[in-house]
């Protein structure tokens, strides 16, 4: 997964034609820290199709106030240059990428 910054996060996530998913994360998070592999396993079955980042919200408080996760982990779905879904907390691998498929339909 690309780290995202605010200083990189427009290029990568606005400026793109892909769809976009955004992991808001946090280092101490042990739920973070499990589902990071499973999102990796669906980032290769979607490469060249699909980007995958991550925003640590300590590091990008500013990233992290705008799309205001409640919980971490929080997946913010992009496409076409906007926010279009919210994926919150832990899910296994199947209904992570069922619903990232629904939402970026």
């Amino acid at each position: 997964m690309l780290h995202l910054t605010a200083k990189n996060f427009q290029i990568e996530v606005k400026d793109t034609s892909l769809p976009v998913v955004v992991m808001f994360y946090a280092i101490w998070c042990g739920k973070c820290a499990m589902m990071k592999p499973v999102v990796e396993d669906i980032e290769k079955k979607y490469a060249g199709k699909i980007k995958f980042c991550e925003v640590e919200i300590e590091e990008s408080a500013v990233l992290a106030a705008e799309y205001a996760p409640e919980i971490v982990p929080t997946f913010v779905l992009f496409k076409d240059k906007k926010s279009v879904g919210v994926i919150g907390g832990m899910v296994d691998e199947h209904t992570f990428e069922s619903r990232m498929l629904e939402i970026l339909s």
